[in-house]
């Protein structure tokens, strides 16, 4: 069988772009790039420079790989549910990445047994988090991470997404396998991609119809379109 992906890991390759990440993830682009690239921010001093919360794996592609979906799919609870200023951020994961001594903590299974403590123990020696915060912080990290899949060195392998409307506490409809359709998102059990049972609905097909094609059900395909419909929303 040919190697697609030239012998490489196809979680670390380039392979969406920062608009498809950001709906895939319903942040705005803007910051989802500031991410990526890194921002000016004013003090006191001026302007100074903040290097990037993500390593892309090729600068000059500006394009994010799976591994820095999932690091980007993190600093969403932590950076905008929790409205944790980026300077904090940034030196709390600075702790980390020279404790542990790894590239992308973030998308390791060891930021979800240890790190998350870790991290908001750090974080609250640059700013006063209160206990309730923390208590929610922590809650909001561990059900997302309880989505990841992990491999054999306990480095993200594939991610259940949720859609909005069906309940957190459901089986997650949509999966991103960075091996599987070059990581695009697909339906769990199905493999069809969400893109595409979205565009046989708006070409005018009935879902019904559509979930017999793939041998699904209905509300399964309607789980597809929504995830589609609040990308766009985002």
């Amino acid at each position: 069988m040919t190697d697609i992906y030239g012998g490489k890991d196809p979680r670390h390759i380039p392979a969406y772009s920062i608009p498809d990440a950001a709906r895939y993830l319903k942040i705005p682009s803007a910051t989802l790039r500031s991410w990526v690239c890194g921002r000016f921010y004013t003090t006191q001093q001026g302007k100074q420079w903040l290097k990037p919360l993500i390593e892309l794996p090729d600068a000059d592609s500006g394009q994010i790989s799976f591994i820095n979906l999932i690091e980007a799919h993190v600093l969403r609870i932590i950076r905008v549910v929790h409205s944790v200023e980026l300077k904090k951020v940034r030196d709390a994961l600075d702790y980390i990445d020279e404790k542990w001594g790894k590239p992308h903590s973030l998308a390791h299974y060891q930021f979800e047994t240890d790190g998350i403590e870790l991290f908001i123990e750090t974080l609250h020696n640059f700013i006063n988090v209160s206990r309730g915060g923390q208590l929610t912080m922590r809650e909001a990290l561990k059900g997302l991470l309880e989505r990841v899949e992990w491999d054999e060195d306990q480095l993200a392998a594939r991610i259940f997404m949720g859609v909005t409307g069906i309940s957190p506490d459901a089986q997650c409809p949509i999966i991103i396998d960075p091996r599987v359709s070059f990581g695009r998102p697909l339906l769990v059990g199905v493999g069809v991609s969400t893109a595409v049972v979205t565009d046989a609905f708006n070409a005018g097909d009935r879902i019904g119809a559509i979930a017999a094609d793939y041998d699904c059900t209905p509300a399964q395909i309607q789980a597809a379109i929504q995830f589609e419909s609040q990308q766009l929303a985002a």
